[in-house]
């Protein structure tokens, strides 16, 4: 059983209902990071709305398989691999391993599928090779290959540009430099495919039909989507600043190689601001996951703020924000407590078209283009009712579908161990609760936690212990 999940399109500007194009799973793919450092706070906020869209996919049945690729030959990862002295493998490895454990601290759920640009090189020739055939492509005088775009009549399509009037490629959607293609080519729109060998590139490249080199950074997304989605797929994304030219080369270089429709849909997230301002090292607000974390903010604070905002509307990330989300974090677990919401109801989904009880407008509004705002929204105003109620299963379904599409975890850090009043046959309870917790026996876990409801005690977690509190009669 599937729920209607319905999402703006970038390419047709309008909202669309989302369905598998094979009729089994929704395959989409999410442009990842270029592995030359620690992603910072704005690449997560693309990264961890995708990993709610994921999430909703998930919930809702549309059996989702998931592709986000790694990017790990570009001009920054070379010349910073160069400069410190290691292989590119041995830099790379260590971001993406850095990457891994960043997405890991936020609570993001890992894609089926994760390809990397230097074990698929000879599928990026393979497709040049098709280009060049085709007429899409040409080798420049320096031995680059360049995309030809005036052969593609498409080109624009995506993001609305004219192709007539296109010049330059100098500056990207979102009206960053775009240095990716700083090479010869015989129009300025054109792109590069495969770069030539350069003293500077050392020993970082590959041969090819056109002499040693190394593959340009768009040729990538499209060989890589292709080999673990088809030909064909359901939906691409990224953050808006790649919709052109990097989303719009990809379409061309594509669709120009096989005939067909690449992407059936497309979806971008706005990026961030942070404290009103456009992220900037020189600003003093330009931070990494671990800036946050030696601020003493919470992971799980700093994930609500960044999905607490629509994501085709910019997000004021806030320091003071990050507080206001404990204290909204702090309220939604008291519901998941008051509730009996499985404690890893963020990590293992409820069965699709299980019963969302008082939630159903909540699940509804972010089943309508992921709106995270809405649907935050109508949890408060729910559960502040649910709070004086006595627990139905239908409200725990709800609420245990809805922290698990927006992956927030029952229980968190912003509770600390402290002794309480409880009587000593109470305190035994919690501690076998707590044990069974420990051991990853979350069935007995919630066995214990409802006989403690059903005494009149609340228990609350945090990282490393508990606290009891009496249940309002």
């Amino acid at each position: 059983m599937m729920d209607k999940v319905e999402l703006h399109d970038t390419l047709t500007r309008e909202k669309r209902e989302l369905t598998p194009s094979d009729g089994k799973q929704f395959r989409f793919y999410v442009c990842g990071p270029t592995v030359y450092g620690p992603a910072h706070i704005g690449n997560f906020r693309t990264f961890v709305l995708f990993d709610v869209f994921y999430r909703v996919l998930v919930a809702a049945g549309l059996q989702p398989r998931f592709a986000r690729n790694i990017t790990d030959v570009d001009d920054k990862t070379i010349k910073a691999s160069q400069e410190q002295g290691l292989t590119l493998r041995a830099f790379t490895d260590r971001y993406t391993e850095k990457f891994h454990a960043d997405c890991d601290t936020l609570g993001l759920l890992r894609p089926d599928a994760e390809p990397r640009a230097t074990d698929h090189i000879q599928e990026q020739i393979d497709l040049i090779a098709v280009l060049m055939e085709k007429g899409h492509a040409y080798q420049g005088a320096d031995g680059s290959v360049y995309y030809r775009v005036a052969s593609f009549p498409e080109y624009g399509k995506l993001s609305h540009f004219d192709p007539a009037a296109l010049q330059t490629q100098a500056t990207n959607s979102a009206e960053a430099l775009n240095l990716a293609d700083e090479y010869d080519r015989d129009a300025v729109a054109d792109f590069a495919l495969w770069k030539a060998h350069k003293p500077a590139d050392g020993e970082n490249a590959w041969d090819s039909p056109w002499g040693r080199g190394r593959p340009g950074w768009h040729i990538e997304c499209s060989a890589m989507s292709m080999k673990v989605l088809g030909q064909t797929f359901d939906l691409h994304g990224g953050g808006e600043d790649l919709c052109f030219p990097h989303h719009e080369n990809e379409i061309a270089q594509s669709e120009g190689a096989t005939g067909k429709p690449f992407a059936l849909h497309w979806m971008h997230a706005v990026h961030l601001l942070v404290e009103g301002k456009k992220m900037s090292k020189s600003l003093g607000n330009f931070f990494t996951l671990d800036d946050l974390l030696e601020k003493g903010f919470a992971p799980d604070a700093i994930r609500y703020l960044l999905v607490s905002g629509h994501y085709r509307q910019q997000l004021n990330f806030t320091l003071k924000g990050v507080e206001g989300a404990a204290s909204g974090l702090k309220k939604l677990r008291k519901l998941a407590a008051h509730l009996r919401v499985p404690e890893d109801a963020d990590r293992t989904a409820p069965p699709p078209g299980s019963p969302t009880g008082a939630f159903a407008s909540a699940w509804a509004v972010l089943r309508d283009d992921l709106n995270t705002p809405a649907a935050i929204g109508e949890l408060f105003k729910t559960g502040s009712a649910l709070l004086s109620e006595s627990p139905r299963e239908e409200d725990r379904m709800g609420l245990h579908k809805l922290l698990f599409a927006l992956g927030i975890p029952p229980v968190g850090p912003e509770n600390t161990t402290a002794e309480t009043d409880a009587p000593e046959a109470i305190r035994a309870l919690a501690d076998r609760r707590w044990q069974a917790k420990k051991d990853r026996d979350f069935t007995a876990a919630d066995a214990l936690r409802a006989e403690l409801t059903a005494a009149g005690w609340q228990v609350l977690d945090a990282k490393d212990g508990y606290t009891l509190e009496p249940l309002a009669r």
